[in-house]
């Protein structure tokens, strides 16, 4: 005899069905499960290749051109110069020579055996002396050494010109006497006005050995 309580088995099987079906259901309701994500390491940033500096192109260029630059400037200042140079040959500057003439004062200024240096930076000293025929004459002495060109300095005490380079000695007249001077100072050219006033005129010269001293331009008379 059978057991009413007990299930029949179409119970059991509409029972089985309906459990696989709620399954089937609450699995289609979850959520889909995302699969882990891989981590990927970012890649190495490239190391910037060093600053080499400028080009060959970009080094010849400058050194090219600043070599070329020079040269044109140097060129350009050589022909400014030969121009200026031919512009002062044409038209000379007179003003920049100094004056060959200076006035010397009165004759009458001038005592006997006095050498005075007011005109030494002139190139001249003015004297009053006795000449070789005994003559009270006013010439005017180059202050120039005729060994090498030093000036020499009048030495009142000894009554002399002494040159300081090399030890050459000349009187009053300007006639040479000791040291490697080979012949007596030169004369310069000397004149006097109507007024009375000298002029020294240092474009003409005047040497005793040559005979010169003679010449009535390189004295006056007093």
């Amino acid at each position: 005899m059978s057991d009413p309580t007990a299930p029949s088995p179409s119970a059991s099987a509409e029972t089985t069905t309906a459990v696989a079906a709620t399954s089937a259901v609450a699995a289609a309701a979850a959520p889909a499960v995302a699969p882990p994500k891989v981590v990927v390491p970012p890649k190495p940033t490239p190391a910037k290749p060093a600053d080499k500096g400028p080009s060959r192109r970009f080094f010849l260029l400058s050194w090219f051109g600043s070599w070329f630059a020079v040269a044109w400037v140097a060129f350009s200042a050589s022909m400014l110069a030969m121009v200026l140079g031919t512009v002062r040959f044409l038209f000379p500057n007179v003003l920049s020579e100094p004056p060959t003439s200076f006035r010397a004062g009165e004759a009458t200024g001038y005592e006997e055996n006095k050498v005075d240096d007011k005109f030494k930076e002139q190139g001249a000293w003015v004297i009053r002396a006795k000449d070789e025929r005994n003559r009270d004459i006013i010439y005017a002495l180059s202050t120039i050494c005729t060994h090498l060109g030093c000036t020499p300095n009048w030495l009142e005490s000894e009554k002399k010109f002494k040159c300081p380079c090399h030890g050459s000695g000349f009187k009053i007249s300007g006639i040479n006497f000791e040291g490697p001077a080979p012949r007596p100072l030169e004369r310069y050219a000397i004149k006097k006005n109507d007024d009375g006033t000298l002029v020294i005129d240092k474009s003409r010269k005047f040497q005793k050995e040559l005979g010169q001293w003679d010449d009535a331009d390189s004295y006056i008379l007093v």
